[in-house]
């Protein structure tokens, strides 16, 4: 028999949760790279889920904390579209995704693990990505470890720094996006 090892998992499990909001307290530091955080935008920000469902797993956050995206200005909620389709392209061509769930989980019977900072999952999918341990061992086998997949996913954000996503309408494969690297 074969044995799968995912260690980091326990420590999820078994550790202490943080007191408030780690997406507030994320954000406000100047700590991207250890706290995962690939872009900021002028009202949201992308950062990767540190216990993810897959190997890319994004999430897509609002500075305003809420639970209710009916809280948020009209304006926050389309930077939060502009962002997530910022995040799908970004790893379509880092990842080579066969395609993407994408979500909210609204209060805890919705499945949300954080219920009053609103925020969207972007998860990438591959065909055949579903096997017998998520379904009897309520396990994911995630293959490539977090600074593995933030360094080849932070350069394609890099790219959309010096302008807002619903301005930029960016696109990795533009030859004006100076610094980008070339959609594989």
């Amino acid at each position: 028999m074969k044995q799968m090892w995912s260690p980091w998992r326990m420590e999820y499990i078994e550790g202490d949760k943080p007191e408030g909001c780690f997406f507030c307290a994320y954000a406000a530091e100047d700590r991207d790279r250890e706290n995962l955080i690939l872009y900021r935008g002028e009202r949201c920000f992308v950062i990767m889920n540190r216990y993810p469902y897959i190997n890319g797993h994004l999430m897509v956050a609002p500075y305003q904390h809420t639970g209710s995206p009916a809280e948020l200005a009209p304006e926050t909620q389309a930077e939060m579209m502009a962002i997530m389709a910022m995040c799908i392209e970004a790893l379509n061509a880092s990842e080579h995704p066969d395609g993407h769930n994408v979500g909210i989980n609204l209060g805890r019977a919705a499945g949300a693990g954080v219920t009053d900072h609103v925020h969207m999952h972007i998860v990438p999918r591959w065909m055949g990505d579903t096997n017998f341990m998520s379904v009897f061992c309520e396990t994911r086998v995630i293959c490539e470890a977090l600074d593995q997949t933030y360094d080849k996913l932070k350069p394609y954000f890099d790219c959309w720094c010096t302008a807002p996503p619903a301005a930029a309408e960016p696109s990795v494969d533009q030859p004006d996006n100076d610094g980008c690297p070339e959609q594989g």
